[in-house]
Parts: structure tokens; sequence; C-alpha cells
């Protein structure tokens, strides 16, 4: 008789790991009329390609990608999907919170593309046992998909020389709330609402307007609405746009609403500053 035992012992990498968490798990097709807007996640995302071939827009610059192709995208990084010459194209994506690719010459690359016919058929295993656990949503589904999450990274970094990193709280709520502050900037004329903004981020939107205030001093509804007045005093400043057409260019639903918000703002109408700006600009 034999009886061989082998102890286990867990490292500080391995605790850090675990420390970071799954958000999500999806499955996509696309076909050759499809196209995507460029975007970022406050998450690191993990698209593993099953299928056809396509493109991803990183940073600038179109990446080629196919079966077998792990494309590891870190937080904050700005990127798109893109179709190819009517080629089907179907991956799983991963998103998960806290984790960023590093190297050992590049702290936080912004992304990296790796290859994985090697070991095709551990990964396609994992992914579907990931696939079926979120969509039979059988109790302890989530555990389940948190340590095959888990597994999926120890294969990464056994098949390449990079590692990853848990990325602070402190950071990570840094930058949602500065993603945030963007989007808002970029997006304001449109229909934005809190919910809309904490689907965006990933995250309640409980969590979202804490952290946004606790960041900016005021909670993302009000930012945006006095990057709404903001630009609207400056059209009234420097146009003759009638105050009808500039509410609506500035998003809000009625000029009456424009003109009630903007006096609690400037302490005056925006007939008022308009006249008074023309008075200052003119002497």
């Amino acid at each position: 008789m034999s009886n061989n035992r082998y102890d286990l012992s867990l490292h500080q990498e391995d605790s850090l790991r675990k420390s970071a968490k799954l958000l999500y798990v999806s499955q996509a097709t696309y076909g050759g009329d499809w196209h995507s807007i460029q975007h970022t996640h406050h998450c690191a995302e993990l698209f593993y390609v099953v299928e056809g071939e396509g493109q991803f827009f990183i940073e600038g610059v179109t990446h080629l990608v196919s079966v077998n192709d792990l494309v590891i995208i870190n937080p904050r990084v700005l990127h798109t999907e893109l179709s190819l010459n009517g080629s089907p194209f179907k991956y799983i994506v991963l998103g998960i919170e806290g984790l960023q690719l590093a190297d050992p010459n590049n702290q936080e690359p912004d992304y990296r593309i790796v290859n994985f016919k090697d070991i095709q058929e551990t990964i396609f295993f994992y992914l579907q046992k990931l696939l079926y656990e979120v969509e039979a949503k059988i109790p302890g589904n989530e555990i389940i998909c948190q340590n095959l999450m888990e597994i999926l990274v120890v294969l990464l970094e056994r098949q390449t020389n990079f590692s990853t990193t848990l990325a602070p709280v402190s950071q990570k709520t840094s930058r949602m709330s500065s993603h945030i502050r963007r989007y808002i900037d970029q997006h304001y004329k449109e229909n934005i609402t809190l919910d809309q903004l904490a689907e965006i981020s990933h995250v309640s939107k409980f969590y979202l307007a804490h952290a946004f205030a606790e960041e900016y001093g005021i909670s993302p509804i009000n930012y945006l609405i006095s990057k709404r007045i903001d630009e609207g005093a400056h059209l009234l400043e420097t146009t003759d746009l009638s105050l009808a057409l500039i509410s609506h260019i500035c998003g809000f639903s009625s000029p009456s609403y424009f003109s009630q918000i903007f006096k609690k703002q400037h302490l005056c109408s925006p007939r008022e500053y308009r006249k008074k700006s023309r008075s200052i600009t003119q002497t």
C-alpha cells in the first residue's frame, strides 16, 4: 500500500486574485452588418473568440482576431468590436472587477491579444460551464462562476508571461466616477438617467451616486444638470439662438424648465443673462 500526500498553501497573489469579482458573462454573435460604438468599462474584459473572424478597435488601433484568440482589455481602455466582410463573429466575454493585466515590462498595459489553440478544448470547456451556470441560475451558481473565472485567469498566466494585479478599491471607485463624468460631458445632450449610468458602470445606482458625490461633491444627475446649464450659458453668450432651441440643444425637456433651472443657478433669467453678457462685451 502506498499513500502520497500533497500539502497546498495559499500564496499572497492567490488571495489577491480571489478579491477580484466576476461581474458578468455573455455570448454574442454578429454578422457583417453589425457595428458598435467605442466605449470603456471600469472592469477588465476578456473576450474569447469561438467562431469566425472579426476586428477589435482598441485605443485607435484595429486588430484582426479569429478562433481561439483571447482579447484582454484593461479597465478604462477605449475599445469596440467590429465585423469583418460579412463573416459571422462569435465570442464569449467576461467582465471582471478589480483585475487588471500586468507584464514584466509594463505594469499596466492597455490590452493584449493571445492565442490559445494549444489548450482550446480546456479553455472552451470552462467557458461553456460558465455559460451554463449563469443561464441555469441553479442555487450556488455565483460561487461556481467565480471559481471558474479564477481557473481561467490561472490558465492565462500559465500560457503567457502576464500576471494579474488587484486595483485598490479607492482607485477603482475614482476611475469609475471619472468615467461617468467623461460620459456625461460627452452625452449631456441626451436623455440620461441614473439607471443608465449605473448600467454603464456595472454597479447599483445607489453605489454610483454615493461614489460620484464622494469624488466630486455633487450627484451625477446634478452634475448633468449643471453641465447643461453651463452649455446653455455659453450659447446665450455666443449665439442668437432662441431659448427654445438652446433648451433643446442642451437636453432640457422644455424651455420653461430650462429657464427655471437656469435662474436657480445664475440668479437671473436666460434673457437677462444674455442681455448682461452682451452689454459687458460691448463696453
